[in-house]
């Protein structure tokens, strides 16, 4: 978020979600995240999910 230049509580309004739901996605702490909130995050952002995402084997 620091390199654009969006603060979190602006960030989570345009996902229209809370901004304690967004930080848990940002800890990674939830369940998961609906496509339409990664489709959301990736458009505010300008970026693709693979920016965001990482798969790591258990």
């Amino acid at each position: 978020m620091a390199t654009q230049k969006i603060r979190s509580k602006e960030l989570a309004s345009l996902l229209g979600i809370t901004a304690a739901n967004l930080s848990l996605l940002n800890e990674w702490q939830g369940q998961g995240v609906k496509m339409a909130t990664l489709d959301k995050l990736c458009a505010a952002l300008d970026c693709q999910p693979s920016d965001l995402l990482e798969f790591q084997k258990d």
